[in-house]
């Protein structure tokens, strides 16, 4: 399957349909199934003691299987997730970025499932897993 949209195209997406917080996310690598994105770690990400937390951790998961979709699929705004579960490893490096690698292990005609591992920048053992479940709208008759 080839890609139908780059890491330069799903940065302008990102912008323009979630400028909330596009900002957060920076986008290290992608390819066919698979993409790395980084969540720029600001004090609006970090728990009490400094660590970044369960939410943000949660978003950077969400934020990865959606855009490696989209890169998959084209630009499908209306993709939404419909099952998400995270296991939190370890805690994370006080105050650093996190690196989702993500890899979708099945693009269907309505659902896509994706596995990510998020690991703090720098650490070698991952700080959380994640699996979602992704619809995916279907096109329109005609």
């Amino acid at each position: 399957m080839d890609l139908k949209m780059t890491a330069d195209e799903l940065t302008e997406f990102l912008a323009r349909e979630f400028p909330q917080v596009a900002a957060d996310f920076a986008i290290e690598d992608v390819g066919a199934r698979r993409i790395k994105v980084r969540l720029v770690v600001g004090e609006r990400h970090l728990r009490p003691g400094g660590t970044v937390s369960g939410p943000s951790i949660f978003a950077l998961a969400d934020v990865a299987v959606y855009l490696a979709l989209l890169a998959m699929i084209g630009p499908e705004a209306l993709a939404v997730t419909t099952n998400a579960s995270v296991d939190f490893l370890r805690k994370p490096a006080a105050g650093v970025d996190l690196i989702a690698e993500c890899r979708l292990l099945k693009v269907g005609r309505v659902l896509a499932i994706g596995d990510v591992l998020i690991f703090s920048d720098g650490m070698v053992e991952p700080v959380a897993r994640a699996n979602l479940t992704y619809s995916i709208p279907p096109k329109p008759a005609g």
